[in-house]
């Protein structure tokens, strides 16, 4: 009985091996389509948006602080942002995240 067991296993293991790469091809895109791909189109609308960087924008920088852009410097990559009158902070172009009043009319 454990013979005939064995060999029936033995069989069907010739056509697991392709429906197991299946499965792994179909597991891939499920993920590719709901974790990579959102995060690939997040990532574009945020560099997007600091390429589109102006004098006068409201922005939240990656440490939370809110300011208004003073001076965008292209060549270095630094911008200049005033969080409070004659308070001016140098900051990263990659650390400035979205637009302050975006934030602002959602919690409203």
């Amino acid at each position: 009985m454990t013979t005939v067991f064995l060999a029936a296993q033995a069989a069907g293991a010739g056509g697991s091996g392709m429906s197991m790469l299946l499965m792994m091809v179909a597991l891939f895109a499920i993920m590719w389509f709901f974790m990579i791909r959102p995060q690939q189109k997040k990532q574009k609308e945020i560099q997007k948006f600091q390429n589109s960087l102006a004098e006068g924008m409201p922005v939240v920088t990656g440490g939370g602080i809110y300011g208004t852009v003073k001076k965008v410097d292209i060549a270095s990559g630094i911008i200049e942002v005033e969080i409070a009158k004659g308070v001016t902070i140098r900051v990263d172009k990659g650390y400035v995240f979205k637009d302050a009043t975006a934030n602002q009319a959602v919690a409203k």
